[in-house]
């Protein structure tokens, strides 16, 4: 008699228990399509307009993140460097090269999930247009490390996978399609720990 209920519960439990995980991981996988990728940084350019997908406006209602206009900047992120590999707090690594045109920017280092790593308040934790330091051919050469690095040296937590994210603002890019035509900063390895 009560075989019947019992099998339409169970059903109706995997069902459901099946598509809450199944809309997690895709949420988690991704903050939605139309990514554009210039090297190892990779941006969304239609996460914040009125065309985003329901993937990337799902993922921005739930992590409660405001996103900028289309013509008030971009945010890039970046999980590896410039050969491919998985950012590690392990490693070293140099970024090099020109920022693309932008009246500011801003560049600092999450946990893959985009939280603030932990690091001590003493520590940069993150760099910016107008406290970087420059060569006399206008480029600049930051380091990412744990440990401390003479010139511009931005913290990560040690023994930890991180990403970069790279925010462009008030860029005349931000609302064009020559998003593409950008030369973007190369990441490259200096040394590993576990090398």
């Amino acid at each position: 008699m009560f075989r019947i209920p019992l099998l339409v519960a169970l059903a109706l439990a995997i069902t459901f228990g099946c598509g809450t995980l199944s809309a997690v991981w895709a949420l988690k996988a991704t903050i939605g399509f139309g990514s554009i990728a210039l090297g190892p940084w990779v941006a969304f350019p239609n996460a914040q307009t009125d065309r985003a997908d329901p993937y990337a406006k799902a993922h921005r209602a739930r992590d409660g993140a405001l996103l900028f206009g289309s013509a008030e900047g971009l945010m890039f992120r970046a999980s590896h460097d410039s050969n491919g590999r998985t950012l590690s707090g392990r490693c070293a690594y140099d970024i090099v090269g020109l920022t693309p045109p932008a009246r500011f920017w801003t560049l600092h280092a999450t946990t893959p999930e985009g939280r603030p790593l932990p690091l001590a308040s003493v520590l940069p934790a993150g760099l910016n247009s107008w406290t970087v330091l420059r060569g006399a051919d206008n480029n600049a050469t930051i380091h990412v490390a744990a440990s401390a690095r003479p010139g511009n040296w931005l913290a990560v937590a040690p023994d930890q996978p991180f990403r970069l994210v790279l925010t462009l603002l008030d860029t005349p890019t931000a609302g064009s399609s020559g998003v593409i035509d950008l030369t973007m900063p190369a990441i490259v390895q200096t040394e590993c720990s576990d090398a």
